[in-house]
């Protein structure tokens, strides 16, 4: 009975589950805000390159 009592104890004080999850959540966060930025980045960059492309003159 004991020894089973131990576990328990030992299971509830082992934290590597936790920090485990906290590094997963983490590593999901910056992946949201990376997706974000290069989304909006890449909009933003589209519409640089089709106001270049409409100043453009082909040549005669």
């Amino acid at each position: 009975m004991q020894k089973t009592l131990d576990l328990i104890r030992a299971f509830a004080r082992d934290e590597d589950g936790a920090t485990a999850i906290e590094y997963g959540l983490l590593a999901a966060l910056i992946s949201v805000v990376i997706i974000g930025s290069v989304t909006l980045v890449g909009t933003q960059l589209d519409g640089v390159f089709n106001y270049v492309q409409g100043k453009l003159v082909t040549p005669a």
